[in-house]
């Protein structure tokens, strides 16, 4: 479902590429596949992420993958892109290929997974009792499904340029002026897919959205979930406003989606706050990866 919501509906940042190779004889089956975003926002227009390079471990070692590679540099170069860059688990095949075609680890990161529990209290329990508990004096959590609401929605984007301080290493890729038409629309692409997003946020009185968490089910029937970002705002840390978005974001999710069993995250080595925030929580780490760049 998730891999039919992404071929159907086309990225809002940029424009992407599908390349196939090697047939696998009698069988019909594709070898090797390779998927490129090249960016059309402004500031990132000059580089591109390469979504997948993959070929069937029966098929390796027989040039496949090399010559899709060649095949997106050529187009890499004909549209004046300098830079590209990927998403590379450590210790593998991946790596291997990566740094042969001259790529380099540019932000070191890790998979980190949080089990939800089967048995024991009910989800809906959880949910209810972390939402008649406070995040901290002056702090209201509230939760929201789909879309954030219209009268949230700028507030929402403002704390969303919080990231701006996230590690991002020595990646090429700009971070874009977060608005609520841009948050709507990152977002509605999520649901177009077919999947489901939860926001969890701490608010003020005043209307401002201090902390939040998201998490998105590209499969909605599925079992895991993808933690995307949580952001504290700077002025708001301190409180532990990022424990409690993330906790009662496990305990809605679970609500939502009785048949959930985990929770995924990437979280950049050099984020401490964030690791130890996840650690306390019970999340492990799963595996090592990293964001890999290549300048052309």
């Amino acid at each position: 479902m998730e891999v039919a919501g992404r071929l159907r509906v086309t990225p809002v940042r940029g424009r992407p590429l599908l390349w196939t190779a090697g047939e696998r004889a009698g069988e019909g089956e594709e070898a090797g596949v390779a998927a490129l975003l090249l960016f059309t926002e402004e500031g990132n227009t000059h580089t591109a992420f390469l979504d997948a390079l993959t070929v069937r471990p029966g098929a390796r070692r027989r040039g496949i993958g090399t010559a899709l590679w060649e095949r997106v540099r050529e187009e890499l170069l004909a549209d004046g892109r300098t830079s590209v860059a990927a998403m590379v688990d450590l210790g593998g095949p991946g790596q291997a290929f990566a740094e042969a075609a001259g790529f380099r680890n540019v932000l070191p990161m890790a998979w980190y997974v949080q089990d939800i529990p089967v048995g024991g209290e009910p989800a809906h329990a959880a949910a209810d009792r972390c939402a008649s508990a406070p995040a901290t004096p002056g702090y209201e959590l509230l939760t929201w499904y789909g879309l954030v609401p219209d009268a949230w929605a700028p507030a929402a984007a403002a704390a969303h340029a919080a990231m701006e301080d996230a590690p991002t290493g020595d990646m090429d890729e700009r971070i874009q002026t977060w608005t609520a038409p841009r948050l709507h629309t990152l977002q509605q692409l999520i649901l177009d897919r077919g999947g489901d997003m939860i926001t969890v946020a701490a608010v003020t009185p005043g209307g401002e959205v201090a902390a939040y968490t998201e998490v998105v089910l590209p499969d909605p029937t599925g079992t895991t979930a993808l933690q995307y970002d949580t952001v504290v705002v700077p002025a708001h840390r301190g409180h532990g406003l990022g424990r409690a978005v993330k906790l009662h974001m496990a305990a809605r999710a679970a609500a939502r989606h009785p048949q959930l069993r985990r929770i995924a995250t990437t979280v950049a080595d050099e984020n401490g706050p964030m690791r130890a925030v996840n650690e306390a929580l019970g999340y492990r780490r799963e595996r090592g990866v990293g964001i890999y760049q290549t300048t052309l």
